[in-house]
């Protein structure tokens, strides 16, 4: 994780709650310039430290962008309508999913990195120059009410706290002093956050919201595509490379396979909620879908044939593809208008924060087995050299300074072996994607059974 993603996963709760308050169509224009700022500053960089601190800029536009946008089109459209708007809303983002790393990677390979922001800060000028499109927006709240800046301080603290542990669990170690304290940390500082907003008037978050079970339940959606899909899509090529033996390039355009349902599912999912379809139903399907889909991949391994893993990889996809922007219209529409903000910002915190969950858990666990099974596999083998050297870059999926680490006379032993761990290690990994996937669907049916009992 980047300062780009920290900083948006830290303040997308905070620009949501602010736009009740302050104007939606204001502070997306605000995140638009800030982003638009960020990425020419990421562009001038002239060393790694100010591209951080650019990144984290932009981060900041980019979470009052995403929160906001998904309040402006709860309250803008309404029925057939926003079905429609927030299924563009799904598409847009799984353009963004799809096309991306393929753009940014020609770019790189073509003109450098730096034009790669410059083309973000391009597209963000025509944003900036559509918002009077959408017009400022009046207050959907109070705006006299008095900023909750304690609030806000712990809020973004103990977020930043937890997602520093999340991500530096793996290199740092998950028991050492520096993960342990950051949890710890987040912990007293959410807490303290909790306690300060059941006493405002005027909270950052109203605590209430968190206990609307059916809008709980759509908010852990996104968490199990993060488990079920974002891992996937950060890891699977580093397996298709490792253990199939492709090239970057062909690992590429596997991959294709499993974006292209988030460009058309979210599409697809508004026809049919608007064809009165249930869009409980669609999102049971997109559950199941993760669910097949990792299990699936099962199927993968040294001699994988694309035509084989296709079909899972398509249900993978499909299961993010179907969910995204049909979820965060149903939820935004559970809640008041003037808390659209408010909404959009806890369906996006968790969403961001469940994927550095998500892949912190991945990377921890097929490290932890690629390890195991690799000391495992050596023992036997004389002449490995540094044997821990080489399980740990076999375990980092690189499998060329991996045999580069090995004796000169053992490589073409060790090779299948390690290959073979990291392998096994991966099925397991999926095993328990699914597992997760499947344990998040059902705390989402009871909390949608206990909605439906309160209603």
């Amino acid at each position: 994780m980047n300062a780009f993603n920290l900083s948006f996963a830290c303040f997308t709760l905070v620009w949501g709650s602010l736009s009740d308050r302050f104007g939606r169509g204001r502070l997306f224009a605000a995140g638009a310039a800030t982003f638009a700022v960020g990425s020419v500053a990421s562009a001038l960089a002239p060393n790694t430290v100010v591209l951080d601190v650019a990144r984290g800029v932009a981060g900041l536009g980019g979470a009052a962008i995403f929160s906001c946008g998904a309040a402006i089109l709860s309250s803008a459209f309404d029925g057939p309508a926003r079905l429609r708007a927030f299924a563009l809303f799904g598409t847009t983002a799984g353009i963004g999913v799809a096309l991306g790393p393929t753009l940014s990677g020609l770019l790189v390979d073509t003109a450098g990195w730096r034009p790669i922001f410059a083309v973000q800060a391009a597209v963000l000028l025509v944003v900036l120059a559509a918002t009077p499109v959408i017009g400022l927006g009046r207050p959907a709240g109070d705006a006299a009410a008095k900023f909750d800046l304690l609030g806000t301080v712990l809020l973004v603290l103990g977020l930043l706290a937890a997602m520093v542990g999340i991500v530096q669990g793996e290199p740092w170690g998950w028991g050492s002093p520096a993960v342990v304290a950051s949890f710890v940390l987040a912990v007293a500082l959410l807490v303290a956050f909790a306690r300060v907003e059941s006493r405002r008037p005027a909270p950052l978050l109203d605590l209430e919201l968190l206990t609307h079970a059916r809008f709980m339940a759509l908010c852990l959606v996104p968490v199990a595509a993060s488990f079920g899909f974002v891992t996937l899509l950060t890891y699977f090529p580093t397996f298709l490379q490792f253990v199939a033996g492709q090239s970057s390039a062909k690992a590429g355009l596997v991959i294709v396979l499993l974006t292209i349902p988030v460009v058309v599912g979210p599409l697809a999912a508004g026809r049919a909620v608007g064809a009165g379809v249930n869009p409980l139903v669609v999102i049971w399907i997109s559950l199941g879908a993760l669910i097949a889909g990792d299990l699936g991949l099962l199927l993968a391994g040294p001699d994988t044939v694309v035509a084989v893993i296709a079909v899972p990889l398509l249900l993978a996809g499909c299961g993010m593809g179907l969910s995204a922007g049909l979820v965060d219209g149903q939820a935004l529409a559970l809640v008041p208008e003037e808390k659209a903000g408010m909404a959009a910002g806890v369906v996006n915190t968790m969403r961001l924060g469940s994927e550095a969950i998500a892949v912190a858990v991945y990377a921890a666990l097929l490290t932890g087995l690629v390890t195991r099974r690799g000391e495992e596999a050596l023992a036997g083998v004389d002449g490995v050299g540094n044997a821990a050297d080489v399980i740990g870059r076999a375990a980092s999926g690189d499998l060329g300074q991996a045999l580069a680490t090995a004796g000169p006379g053992v490589r073409e032993q060790v090779a299948p072996l390690v290959i073979d761990a990291y392998n096994s290690a991966f099925h397991t990994t999926l095993v328990v994607l699914a597992v997760v996937v499947a344990g998040l669907s059902g705390v989402i049916a009871v909390l949608l059974r206990r909605g439906a009992g309160a209603r």
